[in-house]
């Protein structure tokens, strides 16, 4: 209900968005990062249900890694041109939160591999954790872009209204 009395964007801070090389990297990454996800997601279920493309799983996860720090640190940049702060601005608080969950987990997974601390299926399981807190990361995130919509939708008519 917050979200809905004040404006995810101030003014000052829209104008600083749109204006962001990062908000254009942002919106290449996300959906390159997800199509990343599906393919891996794919390969690592294969793997524990048929045991084979071990390989593959984990190379594909690797991979998802390496685009979930890409878009973290481009994400980060962003939200320091646009807010002011690198991480945990209020507008984007708990989904920063909720993004260091999906950064342990995925490096967990990179250590672990590195430096055999799981067997091979608890590795792929540790994956699919990680992997569900990327999908929950993903739809805060989502929701927040819904909704500044929304809001931009609302404040233009509002202008014409008045």
């Amino acid at each position: 209900m917050a979200s809905q009395l004040q404006p995810l964007y101030t003014p000052e801070e829209r104008l600083r968005r749109n204006r962001s090389k990062w908000t254009l990297v942002q919106g290449v990454l996300a959906p390159v990062q997800f199509l990343v996800f599906l393919i891996s997601l794919y390969l690592v279920l294969r793997f524990l249900f048929t045991g084979e493309g071990e390989f593959a799983a984990n190379t594909s996860v690797v991979i998802k890694t390496l685009f979930l720090y890409a878009i973290m640190i481009t994400g980060s940049i962003w939200e320091k041109e646009v807010f002011g702060r690198y991480l945990f601005a209020p507008a984007f608080y708990w989904e920063d939160v909720f993004s260091m969950l999906v950064l342990f987990l995925h490096t967990a997974y990179l250590l672990a591999l590195g430096f055999g601390f799981l067997e091979m299926r608890q590795l792929m399981l540790l994956a699919l954790a990680a992997y569900l807190a990327y999908v929950i990361n993903a739809g805060q995130f989502l929701w927040k872009l819904r909704q500044a919509r929304l809001q931009e939708a609302k404040q233009s008519i509002d202008r014409v209204m008045a």
